[in-house]
Order: C-alpha cells, then sequence, then structure tokens
C-alpha cells in the first residue's frame, strides 16, 4: 500500500508540474507587456516551489539586471545590477549550468552580498540560466529561509523555466504585426530548397 500512495503523490506532483508550464505557455499567445508575463511567471514558481523568494535577473550589456522578483521590495527591480563575474548568479550565467545549494548558500565563496537583498541570507538557492537560442539571456533564481534539498524533479523544473523564459524573451523581439505577415509553413519549407 506504501507503494501505491507514493506513486500517486509523484503523479499528483508531475500534474501540478504540467499545469505550472500550462500557465507558463499562454504568457507566449497573450498581449500583455514582458515585465508584467515575468512578473506572473515568478510569481508562479514561487508558489509552486514554495520559495520564499524568486528572482529573475537579465543580462544588459555586461551586467545582470533583476527584472521581476517576487517576495522582494518591488524598488529593488531594476536597481539592483552585478557584473557577469559576481556571486552565484554571475556563476550560472557565466558556466550556464543549474546550481544548487541546500544549505549556507551565503557561506559559498562564489556568493556576493547586496545591502538591498535581505533574501541574501536566506539558506537554500537555486538557480537556472535562462537560455534564448543557446544565448544566455540571463537567471532564474529561487530562495529558501531554511535548509532545503532540492530534488531533481525541483531541479529539472527550474531549468525548463529557464528556457520558456528565453523563448518567451526571444519571441517578445518580434514585432506582432509582423508575425501577421508571416506564412508559417514558408519557415520549414524554405529551408527544405536549399
Amino acid at each position: 500500500m506504501p507503494k501505491v500512495k507514493e506513486l500517486e503523490q509523484q503523479f499528483e506532483r508531475v500534474e501540478m508540474q504540467l499545469r505550472l508550464y500550462q500557465k507558463i505557455s499562454r504568457f507566449f499567445t497573450r498581449p500583455i507587456p514582458l515585465d508584467e508575463a515575468l512578473q506572473s511567471i515568478v510569481a508562479l514558481v514561487a508558489e509552486f516551489m514554495h520559495a520564499d523568494s524568486c528572482l529573475l535577473y537579465l543580462i544588459s550589456g555586461e551586467e545582470l539586471v533583476l527584472c521581476a522578483a517576487k517576495g522582494l521590495n518591488p524598488g529593488a527591480v531594476g536597481e539592483v545590477k552585478l557584473r557577469l563575474e559576481e556571486g552565484l548568479t554571475g556563476w550560472v550565467a557565466r558556466e550556464r549550468r543549474v546550481l544548487a545549494i541546500s544549505r549556507e548558500a551565503h557561506q559559498d565563496a562564489r556568493f556576493k552580498f547586496f545591502q538591498d537583498l535581505p533574501e541574501d541570507t536566506y539558506e537554500a538557492f537555486l538557480s537556472a540560466p535562462i537560455l534564448a537560442r543557446n544565448r544566455v539571456a540571463g537567471v532564474i533564481n529561487l530562495q529558501h529561509r531554511t535548509a532545503h534539498a532540492h530534488s531533481g524533479d525541483e531541479v529539472e523544473m527550474v531549468s525548463t523555466v529557464g528556457t520558456l523564459i528565453g523563448c518567451l524573451v526571444a519571441l517578445s523581439v518580434v514585432e506582432p504585426a509582423r508575425l501577421d505577415e508571416v506564412e508559417f509553413a514558408d519557415l520549414v519549407l524554405a529551408g527544405r530548397e536549399s
């Protein structure tokens, strides 16, 4: 009987993950500003992960700029910046790798403290690069106040969310009017004729 209960819990978790991905995918079709979409996504991800904060940084030149946040003073958005060679977030961007620290994240040698971010004293840290067409566009961070061992499913989930956000950011570059002009089948078939 315990095995059945375990399978039911796993199935429920997968169902919840799929619902999260569905909610995020809806931002691909809605005509809403990118900042609103990203703010909604970090709120959804923080809720799903039961995280105390979710911070989303995007690259501008040689810096990572905080562009959306849940569990943080909203005034920090756009104000908190770090160079690509700074902190855990910079490491994730440079290495293009997921980083999971279950406790004492602020003790990690790569850590950089920000006075404006009380989240820097949180214990657990999970971070993934945001990728757009194989280019790093930013980083998404999840933090817990207390120690938290990140499961393989959580690591995979935040990595997938990073990829979805990267696609949304890349799609935001396309003018909506341009989409009205596109013959979508030609995008595929033109490549076959070469």
